[in-house]
């Protein structure tokens, strides 16, 4: 036999191993013993607390600026803008780290040194913040901290989607949400319990530190993203980590398989090098072709972007997938959680009485996106948004008539003395009619129908109040403030069910893989994007000189209402769908062996002879 026919010889023997080997595989779907579905449910446990640790650190870091902001104020002695750049350059820098994570650390690192990297940004921010000896010092921790923010409200959600099953991913996608409420819940506690303390905030800033070292270091336990190893050639290294994953050895081909095959689609004049890797992956094991797959699935990252804009099915998924986020920022949801305290002191409470109604509120979200958790892998996502927003909708137009019944039912004014006749530049309601309006003008205070020049301490003039009257300068008295106490606790219960969290679950699931991280990084950027604009006008536009508060909140109720009828149009169900069948859903390729969304529920039914793939963490 010559050198030649040896060869060949050799290499049909080869495919024979390689086709009996994979015809084995085809009829194997039993389940693994007790011991494995026993560690597969506790890896994914452990592997989504320690990912939404992320989410509980982004929470907290946002939402305790609101309280310690007061004695910070005290402790250096800011002016009015040096505490918005306090608050701001957080908001500022979460949005530039999510818009270059996207394309460098989690293409190219990855998702879990991204993770471990965000972690470790958040610990040293955290001492910064802890130990700032100035106004300086404290805008770097504050923007350090920020930067954390951005890679870690990208990250995580994107990590848990990719690694968890289709069936849990809503579930545990949305997890990540709940601990995000939880954080901002957590950070409103602690600043009620140090709001009166001078060096209280040091501790109110220093304590994140706990859990992101908690994040650091239980990461370093738990693998990289399947698919991300897959993205990059890896497969015999995702394969391994699928079958920690996974209950069946079945369920681990399967994926491997659809996640290539949707690759492939991606790529179609290059399928037949990741069919061949895939070949030989199974037949030789891991070799130099990898190197040739990596190549062939990832272009430049310029090319990648204006690919994605040419794609019309990413095109699709991303224009939902921003829109979702600007609807969820400009609902209002930051207004609250930024400037609770402040909404509840135009409410005419005290200071200490709003710093722990805001920490209290919060908990109303904390329960929303609980129920979320249970519901959305039961009613599903379109379901639970467009009840969310519709709810929402509402809540905000209740919120908006408290502040309105607050106006016109407070006294009204008799007298006004200069400058208290009318506020400069009032857009409506410029007349100085009520002691809402009043109180609402710089430098100016109500007594007894008359609207007066004066300070908290009482009128600059004594002659101008009749004798013996009450002087008002923070709060006139009303009995519609805990009206919009009422209103908040609906408004954040209603957007937790639905807005809270499911936009993230939405655009974890929704982008194609090979375009997945720059399109989250997009959707991300965006939504901070909306954060720093609503986070940076809501003091202004609720200003007597503009929309009024009840104004500002009507204005966020139009956007939800129009945000529902969009939604309604263009939001698919995607509930028990796989990543690959929901990118196919964009591209319209339901004829290429993929079920329609209609089916949906009937995938998710299990077997009679098989695990159902949803019971190992359902509630």
């Amino acid at each position: 036999m010559s050198s030649e026919e040896r060869i060949h010889d050799s290499l049909l023997r080869k495919e024979t191993v390689t086709t009996s080997t994979t015809e084995s595989l085809e009829l194997n779907n039993s389940v693994l013993d007790a011991d494995h579905a026993s560690q597969v449910r506790r890896k994914m446990h452990f592997l989504t607390a320690m990912a939404a640790l992320g989410g509980f650190l982004f929470g907290y870091d946002t939402g305790v600026i609101s309280g310690a902001l007061l004695p910070i104020r005290r402790a250096f002695h800011l002016t009015a803008g040096q505490q918005e750049w306090v608050v701001s350059s957080t908001v500022l820098a979460a949005l530039l780290s999510s818009l270059l994570s996207g394309g460098g650390l989690n293409a190219h690192w990855g998702r879990r040194p991204s993770i471990l990297l965000a972690a470790a940004i958040f610990t040293l921010g955290s001492f910064l913040l802890m130990f700032a000896w100035n106004y300086e010092s404290l805008l770097v921790g504050r923007t350090v901290v920020g930067v954390a923010i951005g890679i870690a409200s990208l990250t995580t959600p994107l990590y848990i989607a990719e690694a968890a099953e289709p069936s849990l991913r809503g579930q545990l996608v949305t997890v990540n949400a709940f601990l995000v409420t939880l954080g901002q819940f957590t950070a409103g506690m602690v600043d009620g319990l140090w709001v009166k303390t001078e060096d209280g905030w040091r501790y109110m800033l220093g304590l994140a530190a706990i859990p992101s070292l908690m994040l650091w270091a239980g990461f370093w336990f738990l693998p990289e993203s399947p698919r991300w190893l897959i993205l990059q050639g890896n497969i015999d290294d995702a394969r391994i980590i699928l079958r920690s994953l996974r209950a069946t050895e079945q369920e681990v081909h399967e994926e491997v398989q659809e996640i290539i095959k949707s690759l492939s689609q991606m790529n179609p004049n290059r399928s037949d090098a990741i069919v061949h890797h895939e070949r030989e992956t199974w037949a030789y094991g891991s070799g130099s072709s990898q190197r040739t797959f990596s190549e062939s699935i990832q272009p430049d990252f310029v090319g990648n972007f204006a690919a994605m804009l040419r794609d019309r099915g990413a095109r699709s998924s991303l224009l939902l997938g921003c829109g979702l986020m600007l609807i969820q920022q400009f609902s209002g949801i930051n207004t609250v959680m930024y400037y609770a305290a402040t909404i509840y002191e135009m409410s005419h409470f005290d200071e200490v009485t709003a710093v722990w109604l805001s920490g209290f509120t919060a908990l109303a979200q904390v329960v929303g996106i609980s129920l979320s958790i249970y519901l959305v892998d039961r009613m599903g996502r379109r379901t639970l948004v467009l009840t969310s927003l519709a709810l929402v909708t509402v809540c905000l137009f209740f919120l908006g008539l408290s502040f309105y019944l607050t106006r016109v039912l407070s006294e009204a004014v008799s007298q006004t003395y200069d400058p208290c006749h009318s506020q400069p530049g009032m857009l409506w309601n410029g007349k100085t009619k009520f002691c809402y309006d009043c109180i609402n003008i710089p430098g100016c205070g109500f007594c007894d129908g008359h609207c007066v020049q004066g300070s908290l301490t009482g009128p600059a003039d004594l002659s101008q109040c009749p004798i013996g009257s009450e002087w008002v300068f923070e709060a006139c008295n009303s009995p519609y403030g805990y009206m919009s106490v009422l209103a908040m606790v609906a408004y954040l219960l209603a957007f937790g069910i639905g807005m809270g969290g499911l936009p993230w679950t939405i655009c974890s699931e929704i982008f194609p893989l090979q375009y997945r991280s720059i399109a989250i990084s997009c959707s991300t950027g965006t939504n901070w994007f909306g954060n720093v604009i609503v986070a940076a006008t809501f003091l202004s536009i609720s200003s007597p000189q503009v929309l009024t508060a009840y104004g500002a909140f009507w204005m966020y109720g139009a956007v939800a209402l129009i945000g529902f009828v969009w939604l309604h149009q263009v939001l698919p169900e995607t509930k028990g769908m796989s990543l690959e069948e929901i990118e196919c859903h964009f591209q319209g390729l339901h004829q290429s062996g993929y079920s329609s969304i209609a089916d949906s529920d009937e995938r998710e039914r299990p077997s009679s002879n098989n695990v159902s793939r949803g019971q190992y963490l359902s509630p």
